[in-house]
């Protein structure tokens, strides 16, 4: 009788821990696709400042008149470090996600073996005489 007790509290405890686990799961994965995207377009972002920070580079070298781009250059180097800062948290946060969802999914498969596990334990105990 304590027995079937204890089960029923362990499997309204995995129950609801696969519960939440099926609740959590779509989200951490749409998380994770917006954190990639992110990643995609900080690199499609600090490409274009590399490539904008070269031209202004070239055409204050080709100019007869001088301008002072110069401080243009620097901010725009300045936005570039950001970038790569920003792409940095986000990888580490991506990285993050990726084991939080991985030791989810391990932690998953090792209570649905042992709630198995004691079900056919059990199953076998009863059957005795």
């Amino acid at each position: 009788m304590a027995a079937s007790a204890m089960e029923d509290v362990a499997s309204g405890k995995d129950a609801i821990a696969e519960g939440l686990l099926d609740l959590l799961k779509p989200s951490v994965q749409q998380l994770d696709l917006h954190v990639h995207s992110m990643r995609e377009s900080q690199v499609e972002l600090r490409e274009h400042i590399d490539n904008l920070a070269s031209e202004l580079g070239r055409i204050n070298e080709h100019q007869k008149v001088a301008l002072d781009l110069d401080p243009y250059v620097k901010k725009l180097l300045n936005a570039r470090r950001r970038v790569v800062l920003v792409n940095n948290i986000l990888q580490n946060a991506q990285e993050r996600l990726r084991r939080l969802n991985h030791n989810v999914a391990k932690e998953t498969a090792r209570r649905k073996t042992m709630l198995e596990a004691s079900g056919a334990f059990i199953t076998r105990s009863s059957s005795k005489p």
